[in-house]
C-alpha cells in the first residue's frame, strides 16, 4: 500500500483541505506537535483555511521526538484523522501543517521560524509538567531541570519557557512586529501563567526584554476540549482502510471538539471561529467547567480503572456503581463553578457521560493517570478547598484523592515528574497519607491543615470504593 502524501487519490467520502496545502505560507508556530494538537487546532485551522483563506500554515515543532518529524516529511504533511461515534467512522486528511522541525537537531531553524517576520502566532500544547511551574509560588520553579539549563544558558534553551524567551529576544533585536503566544494546555488561566513564567525568565536575563514583552507579546487564555487517545496499530489500520493509503501518523478522536479563546491578538488571527471556536473577553468560567467536570472526572475514572484492572475509559463507565460515582463527583463540581455563557451545565454533564462511554474509543486510563500531581491541583484541589471554606465536607473531592494516593501506593512504576518523592512516602504510608502531605508543596495549606478533612481522607487508605 502506497504511503500518503499529496498526490495520494482519497476516496470521496474522505473529508480534505479546502485549500491547496502546496501553496500555503506559515504564520503559525506550534511547539509541541503531539496527537492532540494534529486532532485539534490543526484540524480548526484547516476549516478556517477553507472558510477564509490567509497565510496562516502551521510550522509544527516537536521537543522530542525526531521521528514524527520524519514521518510528517515523508507524507508531505499530511495525515488522517478519523473521527469515531455513534453514526461510524470518517476520515479527513489535514493539510493546515506545513512544516516540521525536531527541535532537538534543528534548534536554530527553530528559532528562524519563531523570529520570522511572517510568524504571527505561537501556540503550545506541551502539557502541564513541561512549563517548569512552581507548585507553592505559582512562578518558575528553579529546580526544574529545563528551567535550571535555560536560566544557566539562555541562549541555548531545552524547555519551552527558555525557548520562547530566546525567541522573543530575538525578535526584539531584529525590531520585529510584536506576536502572539497562545497556550492551548490544561492550565487555569494558562495564558496569564505563561505570560508570568516568560516575563520572570525574561527579567532574569535582560530588564529591557523583560519590559518589551509585558508591554507589546500577547498572552490570551484558551480552554481546549477533545479526546485523542494515544494512537495503536488498530488505529493505523482503519485510517489505511478508510483513506487508502498508508499513514504512520494517523489518529482517531471523538465527534466533540470545542475550543474557547480569549480575543486578544496581536497581529490578526485565522478565521477559527468559522470552524467552531469561540472568542470571548474572558475564558476563566469555561476552562474552570472544563478542568473541574471533564478533566476531574477523567482522574476519577482513571485511578479506579487502574485499581480495579480496567483499562479504558469506556470500561469504567461500564460498571454501574462507578458510573454513579462520576455523576456524583460532577454534581459535587457544580456548587464551584461560576455560571459559563452559552452553556447548559445540565447538557454538558450528559455530553461527558456520553462521550465516556462511546464504545469506539480506546481511551487508556494509564494515560490519563500519568502526573498526577500536574493534574491534581487545578481539577481536583482546587474546587476541594472552595467547597470545605464554603462549610461542606468536600468528601467527593477526598474520594477522588484518596484514589490517587492508593493508585501511587499500589504502582510498581510511576510516570509523574515527582515520582521518587511520591513513592517514598508511599513506602512510609501505612496507616495514613500522611507521609504524602510532607512532600513540600504538594498540597495547599488549606488542605493540609484541615484534621477533620484529612481524617476522612485516611478513613479511605486502600478503599478504592469508599466514597
Amino acid at each position: 500500500m502506497e504511503r500518503l502524501g499529496k498526490s495520494t487519490f482519497l476516496p470521496h467520502d474522505v473529508e480534505r483541505p479546502g485549500f491547496d496545502p502546496e501553496a500555503l505560507k506559515v504564520g503559525i508556530v506550534h511547539i509541541g506537535l503531539g496527537a492532540f494538537h494534529r486532532a485539534h487546532q490543526a484540524v480548526f485551522t484547516d476549516l478556517a483555511l477553507a472558510a477564509r483563506p490567509g497565510d496562516w500554515g502551521i510550522a509544527g515543532a516537536s521537543l522530542r521526538s525526531v521521528e514524527i518529524v520524519a514521518d510528517l516529511k515523508a507524507q508531505d504533511h499530511r495525515y488522517a484523522v478519523v473521527t469515531r461515534g455513534a453514526d461510524g467512522d470518517r476520515a479527513r486528511v489535514v493539510g493546515s501543517i506545513v512544516e516540521a522541525i525536531a527541535a532537538s537537531r534543528e534548534r536554530e531553524r527553530l528559532f528562524e521560524r519563531l523570529a520570522a517576520p511572517a510568524t504571527r502566532i505561537v501556540t503550545l500544547t506541551v502539557s502541564e509538567k513541561a512549563y517548569g511551574i512552581d507548585p507553592v509560588s505559582g512562578g518558575l520553579d528553579l529546580d526544574h531541570p529545563a528551567i535550571a539549563h535555560d536560566l544557566a544558558d539562555p541562549g541555548n534553551p531545552v524547555g519551552v519557557v527558555g525557548i520562547l524567551v530566546e525567541a522573543l529576544s530575538r525578535r526584539m533585536q531584529l525590531k520585529r512586529d510584536t506576536i502572539t503566544v497562545l497556550c492551548c494546555d490544561n492550565l487555569p488561566g494558562n495564558g496569564h501563567i505563561v505570560r508570568r513564567l516568560v516575563i520572570e525568565m525574561a527579567e532574569r536575563r535582560n530588564p529591557e526584554l523583560a519590559r518589551w514583552i509585558e508591554r507589546d507579546i500577547r498572552f490570551p487564555s484558551s480552554m481546549v476540549d477533545r479526546i485523542v487517545p494515544a494512537a495503536t496499530d488498530r488505529t493505523r489500520a482503519l485510517a489505511a482502510t478508510l483513506i487508502g493509503a498508508e499513514d504512520r501518523l494517523a489518529l482517531e478522536t471523538e465527534p466533540f471538539s470545542q475550543w474557547v479563546i480569549e480575543d486578544d491578538f496581536a497581529a490578526g488571527r485565522p478565521a477559527w471561529d468559522e470552524a467552531g471556536a469561540v472568542f470571548v473577553g474572558n475564558v476563566e468560567a469555561y476552562e474552570k467547567m472544563k478542568l473541574r467536570l471533564l478533566n476531574g472526572s477523567h482522574s476519577l475514572i482513571a485511578y479506579l480503572g487502574q485499581l480495579t484492572g480496567l483499562d479504558y475509559v469506556r470500561d469504567v463507565m461500564a460498571v454501574p456503581t462507578h458510573a454513579e460515582r462520576v455523576r456524583r463527583h460532577m454534581a459535587g463540581v457544580l456548587p464551584t463553578l461560576d455560571p459559563v455563557p452559552g452553556i447548559d451545565l445540565t447538557l454538558y454533564r450528559s455530553q461527558l457521560v456520553e462521550r465516556f462511554t462511546n464504545p469506539a474509543i480506546d481511551h487508556r486510563t494509564a494515560q490519563i493517570a500519568m502526573d498526577g500531581t500536574q493534574k491534581m491541583p487545578q481539577r481536583i484541589f482546587a474546587p476541594a478547598i472552595e467547597r470545605l471554606a464554603a462549610g461542606d465536607a468536600a468528601q467527593e473531592f477526598a474520594a477522588v484523592i484518596a484514589l490517587w494516593l492508593d493508585y501511587v501506593i499500589a504502582s510498581e512504576t510511576l510516570d509523574d515528574p515527582r515520582a521518587a518523592e511520591l513513592k517514598s512516602a508511599a513506602a512510609h504510608a501505612k496507616r495514613s497519607f500522611a507521609p504524602f502531605f510532607d512532600i513540600p508543596g504538594l498540597f495547599p495549606p488549606e488542605l493540609q491543615q484541615n484534621a477533620a478533612w484529612r481524617a476522612a481522607l485516611d478513613a479511605m487508605l486502600s478503599n478504592p470504593s469508599a466514597a
